[in-house]
């Protein structure tokens, strides 16, 4: 499938504390714990838990919330396909759209019980 401008512009736009519960109770469903999903959020993005609680007290958009994050440098590791969007392939233009969908990949790991080793990917 192809990112268009307006699905880039429209993920952007949705607040990340909206869309957080929905994580998590995924991740709680499939025996995951709370410290495992912010090690691989704070592996992502360097966002502590305080420091996401604070950006989702605020209701920073998904546009702020990866503005601010200093993503990992290992994240072009991160392939797949998420929502029928091969990562890589998304083209640079969409930065946002594919880093939104990295973070969701991620967690699909961790919720389908992948190694942690294997989640935050260290070069060989």
């Amino acid at each position: 499938m192809k990112v268009t401008a307006e699905k880039n512009e429209k993920v952007g736009n949705m607040i990340f504390a909206s869309i957080y519960p929905h994580y998590w109770n995924r991740l709680e469903k499939n025996g995951r714990t709370k410290e495992e999903f912010h090690q691989v959020l704070e592996w992502f993005t360097g966002y502590d838990e305080a420091t996401i609680q604070k950006l989702m007290d605020n209701k920073v958009t998904f546009r702020e919330f990866f503005e601010g994050a200093k993503i990992h440098p290992n994240e072009y590791m991160i392939k797949g396909v998420v929502c029928g969007y091969r990562i890589e392939e998304i083209e640079p233009e969409f930065k946002l759209y594919k880093q939104c969908r990295q973070m969701e990949k991620l967690i699909d790991e961790l919720a389908k019980g992948r190694k942690m080793e294997k989640i935050l990917r260290i070069e060989k």
